[in-house]
């Protein structure tokens, strides 16, 4: 399986045609957003290489690089919470990518145990600013799966 090289587009072609050219940054990597495929809600944010990619796409079950860790991972691969791809998509000039997910497991993607990577929100309070929970409760204690 092979993508095309987004160089030997046009912008008109990389915008507007057919040819799907994800186009991976220096360091080799695209920014994907997992979304809940029928919810809609944003489940978490990372990085794919071009290995992620094609894994995730031959397999259907989604792959990402962790720049932290400098390698490879599959969703779920330790926690359980396998992401099922749905659907992929690319913003305009292909260089983010959104998947739609099934989430497998007890429906947890982040891997403090949250439904969602995005369980804090921003609050401003006499000009200082901190984060406040969502509302979201863990589905699972982070402790016990990868330290247990």
């Amino acid at each position: 399986m092979s993508f095309t090289d987004p160089k030997s587009l046009s912008n008109a072609e990389l915008e507007s045609g057919n040819a799907f050219a994800p186009r991976f940054g220096a360091d080799g990597l695209i920014f994907a957003i997992a979304i809940d495929a029928h919810q809609g809600d944003v489940l978490m944010a990372a990085h794919m290489n071009v290995d992620a990619l094609r894994l995730t796409l031959e397999t259907g079950e989604v792959h990402y690089f962790s720049r932290s860790r400098q390698k490879l991972w599959k969703k779920g691969e330790q926690s359980g919470e396998v992401q099922r791809l749905v659907e992929l998509r690319t913003d305009c000039d292909q260089d983010v990518l959104m998947l739609r997910v099934e989430m497998q497991g007890r429906g947890a993607a982040c891997h403090t145990g949250h439904r969602s990577c995005f369980y804090r929100r921003v609050e401003s309070a006499a000009g200082t600013y901190a984060l406040r929970e969502a509302g979201d409760e863990p589905v699972f204690d982070p402790d016990e799966v990868y330290h247990g």
